[in-house]
């Protein structure tokens, strides 16, 4: 689905509880495939299916420093600022109960060019 729709990220939610577990980066589970890092084979050697659950990123909130809050009303200087820090925003609400989406840098310049011409 990621790749058909060119996405680089995903979003990871509880199906119990809609709660933000983690993420997948694309790119890091295909490397990760090509490179034989993970793959589908069971320690029987029969094949199993690969599972979000078994490559996706976990959130650590152990280890969590705090995170800045990315809505739909966040300025675009701000979401530029967080950008050049790191790899991609998660879109929420203001009470954060949900993911609305997820920006990258290529998404900001994309808007920004479409908005110059």
């Amino acid at each position: 689905m990621a790749l058909e729709r060119e996405y680089s990220q995903l979003t990871v939610i509880s199906p119990e509880h809609r709660k933000l577990l983690g993420y997948l980066d694309i790119p890091a589970v295909l490397s990760n495939l090509h490179n034989g890092k993970i793959g589908q084979l069971s320690s029987g050697g029969e094949q199993k299916p690969l599972l979000v659950k078994d490559v996706y990123k976990r959130f650590d909130r152990r280890k969590s420093v705090g995170y800045q809050v990315i809505t739909p009303d966040t300025s675009l200087d701000i979401l530029d600022e967080f950008l050049k820090k790191n790899a991609f925003a998660i879109v929420t609400d203001e009470s954060r109960k949900f993911v609305l989406g997820v920006a990258t840098r290529a998404d900001l310049e994309e808007f920004a060019k479409r908005r110059l011409f």
